[in-house]
């Protein structure tokens, strides 16, 4: 099969997405396929290395990890099983603090913070969708950064809802409670962003 066979106007499943061997990178959005960005653009590897290595850094030697796109993440609604999952995205970067959800396919379950780098290639439609599942589901924190504009966007789960904080630039630090005693310089996250 090749991804033109596949019909887009169709509800896909995990266990789907298994059987898939071509080598596009899709996502599965409540069950539509979105198409990924072929690759990414220096500007977005300069600040996804700025930002992985803070969380990486602070997070060694203990149970929580930090993972990077290509990684599954299945985000449940009824059940694990896999012709029950509709949504499988690959964040750029996602922590995970509880180990039982760390799989040999994956993440079964919401990371505890998603963290979204925009590239050109990011649509409208998928936003919206990813920032509703990443609620539903119960991500404690997303984080959208477009780099082009030296911003992150901090969207924080309270009682099943993101509130939104004020957004970051340069000149300041985003901390977190959800790890204690880490600070992430956005000075140094947009220090290789040039505008050109």
């Amino acid at each position: 099969m090749q991804f033109a066979d596949l019909d887009l106007t169709k509800t896909y499943t995990y266990a789907d997405y298994l059987k898939w061997t071509f080598d596009e990178r899709l996502e599965l959005i409540k069950g539509k396929i979105f198409k990924m960005s072929p690759a990414a653009s220096s500007i977005h590897q300069i600040v996804f290395g700025a930002i992985f290595n803070v969380l990486y850094n602070h997070l060694e030697g203990k149970q929580w990890r930090v993972f990077a796109a290509p990684y599954d993440v299945r985000l449940t609604r009824k059940s694990t099983n896999d012709r029950d999952i509709f949504t499988v995205v690959q964040p750029d970067i996602c922590v995970i603090c509880d180990p039982s959800k760390i799989e040999k396919r994956g993440c079964l379950g919401a990371p505890d913070i998603v963290v979204e780098i925009l590239s050109p290639g990011n649509n409208k439609t998928e936003l919206k969708n990813k920032y509703e599942v990443y609620e539903e589901s119960g991500v404690l924190e997303y984080w959208i950064i477009p780099p082009f504009e030296k911003s992150l966007y901090r969207y924080v789960l309270v009682d099943g809802h993101f509130l939104s904080s004020q957004p970051l630039t340069i000149g300041d630090n985003l901390s977190t409670e959800i790890l204690p005693g880490f600070v992430l310089n956005l000075d140094k996250v947009f220090a290789g962003v040039t505008d050109e």
